[in-house]
């Protein structure tokens, strides 16, 4: 009856819910990763390397930030500023930041348009990237699905640039993000998801994310050991 309750409890009429606040955030990850600290299972081949690491932000767009759209997550600007600091400090250790920006037309969409109806089109404000998240030296690879390799050049992009761990960041947990950390394992790329730097329309949906994702294709980490583990090397050359 519980899990009945928690499925009806996030009905489509129901299913936007603030599960991080700017004061809530810090303990809320620190329990969320808890929980998921059975399957932080690192093994010497997925220990953490800075030197070979990018940062990917997916979607941080008005679209999904903006507190008047219709599409606003909750969630998303308790994420913003560990995003930013975390932006920050790869790019003083001369380290990739790649953004994604979701952007469609009728041509590419797909099924995007048939299960959402509404497309993200490129002249559209809502389409911009936030602007706390604007980094001059950042890489910004449009994407038409939820999947960031998808038709991108940002496998390309990772390999000239001899990267082989991804620590992906940005919105929805469940949808891009879930999606972009499957492929970018199949791919090769170790993957590492801080609980605290990626947000999804309520914690339901964030906790399963994470979850099966653990289980199989990434590391869940908090941003502040992504920062100081790349500080450390930063520091070290």
């Amino acid at each position: 009856m519980n899990a009945v309750r928690t499925i009806a409890s996030h009905s489509p009429n129901n299913i936007k819910r603030a599960y991080f606040t700017p004061e809530t955030i810090q303990a809320k990850s620190l329990e969320i990763l808890e929980e998921l600290r059975p399957f932080r299972k690192v093994r010497n081949n997925l220990d953490f390397d800075p030197g070979r690491a990018a940062l990917l932000i997916l979607d941080m767009q008005h679209y999904f930030l903006d507190e008047t759209s219709h599409a606003h997550i909750p969630s998303a600007l308790a994420v913003l500023p560990r995003i930013r600091k975390l932006a920050d400090v790869f790019q003083t250790a001369d380290l990739p930041v790649i953004l994604t920006r979701h952007i469609n037309s009728a041509a590419n969409a797909r099924l995007m348009a048939r299960w959402w109806r509404e497309l993200i089109s490129e002249t559209s404000a809502a389409g911009h990237i936030h602007p706390d998240l604007d980094l001059p030296d950042a890489i910004v690879v449009p994407k038409t699905q939820y999947d960031g390799f998808y038709q991108t050049p940002l496998e390309e992009i990772l390999k000239e640039k001899r990267i082989r761990q991804l620590v992906i960041t940005g919105v929805m947990t469940h949808l891009c993000c879930e999606t972009t950390a499957r492929s970018a394992f199949v791919r090769g790329f170790a993957v590492f998801l801080p609980v605290d730097g990626t947000a999804t329309l309520n914690e339901a949906f964030h906790r399963a994310s994470l979850l099966n994702l653990a289980h199989g294709f990434g590391i869940p980490v908090l941003v502040q050991e992504i920062q100081t583990a790349v500080e450390t090397h930063s520091r070290g050359r």
